[in-house]
């Protein structure tokens, strides 16, 4: 059984101790990882910041690096996407899908190195600064830590590390202990890309322990954490003034209009959109507010989706669902699902666990109270609502912590344009669903949502300083 160790200065380091890694379809223990303790946190951090104080990179070969890394994880593309499969539980073709986004991701940051820029000033145009010419430049921060979730861990990963090494820092990486092998992975395309021995440092072990020694190191200048609220919100506590950006999760909810072009077409896209990955996605279709003169239509097609979603053997490309992350979080919805039932909410079909496998479930007749609907499920579960009027739905949708991203389906210009201005999300997908994402666009929410926004030319201006620069032509 391998034994993935951490990288800490370039060089691979045992733990304290070690932690088991299952197939999340088998139970079967594939690896193990190192568990870090403070003596290995304060290492990795002092190689970061001994390597941003040191190491001379230009933007272009920033680029390099990282573009060469991108190309190098393309080509072990199916080795990426087996782990994946082992480690998170997806289906081969999901899996493969990821890391081809995190490629493209890669890239996209690597373009971001060579387009590092400021603004000019027009101090000229105040009292006495005839004589003077200002512009700015962006400096990068220094040690970034980045914390990553088990949902999309290859692709996610890239969207901290990329922006941060092209802005010029250093990283510090804490994977989900749920999904270290591809982490390991990734540094190691990055070694073999040639990025200098503690420019990008893994520390391994369960999340609690190890962060709250991350945060406590006031030598990292921002962190970047995907993860759940609570945490994030203990996390941003911690780290006081120093910079952080936050991805939290959200109940995401569609609108469909009465007037779409096809209900059952718009049904079997919010029922993909609800079971992709388990449900296990942060903008998954969890809320579906539906006129009430096409509901029963929805529900039906809806089902129909539900129904035909295949689960199976996960290498198989046919198979489209796979097990939930641990039967810990399958045995958590499924008492979410009979809670609501108890209390009124309508199963349409699915509503059935088998170990960490939980069938994809379609739910109405529930109330803005249950935990189905105002909590996150993440989980292959989604639930429909009737509306009347499109405010009515405007309002359910915000009635929540959260605000990520909402679908809205129509094809009035004036919905449309009445759901972008009302809607208290970080992005409404007109004509599309809340999961709609594509790498190069700002991504990020608002209330409990989070802080901050990802997408790499948008990520990189956090993990950078702007500096003012002043010229007196008379000096």
């Amino acid at each position: 059984m391998d034994t993935i160790r951490m990288l800490i200065d370039g060089v691979r380091a045992a733990g304290d101790g070690t932690l088991p890694v299952r197939h999340k379809a088998t139970g079967e223990v594939i690896a193990e990882i190192a568990v870090a303790g403070a003596s290995h946190v304060h290492a990795a951090v002092d190689a970061a910041e001994r390597a941003f104080r040191t190491v001379t990179l230009s933007p272009y070969e920033r680029y390099e690096i990282i573009l060469r890394a991108a190309n190098l994880m393309r080509e072990r593309r199916e080795e990426f996407a087996a782990a994946l499969v082992a480690e998170a539980g997806k289906p081969i073709r999901d899996a493969r899908g990821e890391i081809d986004r995190a490629y493209q991701t890669l890239i996209l940051s690597a373009e971001e190195a060579k387009r590092l820029r400021g603004e000019t000033v027009p101090l000229a145009g105040a009292p006495g600064c005839e004589n003077r010419m200002a512009f700015t430049i962006r400096r990068p921060l220094g040690v970034v830590c980045a914390i990553t979730p088990f949902n999309f861990p290859v692709n996610l990963a890239a969207h901290k590390i990329g922006p941060a090494l092209a802005a010029g820092n250093t990283v510090v990486y804490k994977p989900a202990s749920a999904t270290p092998i591809t982490a390991s992975m990734l540094c190691d395309v990055f070694r073999e890309a040639g990025l200098p021995a503690g420019c990008l440092n893994l520390i391994l072990g369960e999340g609690g322990p190890v962060g709250d020694l991350l945060a406590a190191d006031e030598r990292i200048r921002m962190f970047s954490f995907t993860g759940s609220v609570p945490v994030g919100k203990a996390l941003r506590n911690a780290v006081g003034f120093r910079r952080i950006s936050l991805e939290l999760g959200s109940n995401s909810a569609n609108i469909v209009h009465e007037d779409v072009a096809d209900v059952r077409w718009v049904a079997e896209r919010c029922a993909r959109y609800a079971f992709v990955n388990a449900g296990q996605v942060c903008i998954s279709c969890q809320r579906v507010y539906v006129s009430r003169s096409i509901y029963e239509t929805f529900c039906e097609a809806a089902v129909d989706a539900a129904r035909g979603f295949r689960g199976g053997d996960l290498m198989d490309v046919h198979t489209q669902i796979g097990p939930m992350i641990s039967e810990h979080e399958a045995e958590r919805i499924d008492a979410w699902v009979r809670e609501a039932a108890a209390q009124g909410a309508r199963i349409l079909t699915g509503g059935a666990r088998t170990g960490a496998f939980y069938e994809p479930t379609v739910l109405t007749d529930v109330a803005p109270d249950m935990k189905v609907v105002c909590e996150e499920t993440f989980a292959p579960v989604f639930s429909i609502v009737p509306y009347d009027a499109i405010e009515d739905a405007v309002r359910a949708v915000n009635d929540t912590r959260y605000g990520l991203q909402a679908g809205v389906f129509t094809r009035s210009l004036a919905v449309a344009n009445y759901c972008a201005e009302h809607l208290e999300v970080g992005g409404v997908i007109i004509g599309d669903g809340a999961t709609f994402r594509m790498d190069n666009m700002p991504y990020g929410g608002v209330k409990d949502s989070g802080i901050g926004r990802e997408g790499p030319a948008y990520a990189i201006r956090a993990f950078t300083e702007e500096k003012l620069i002043v010229l007196n032509v008379e000096a």
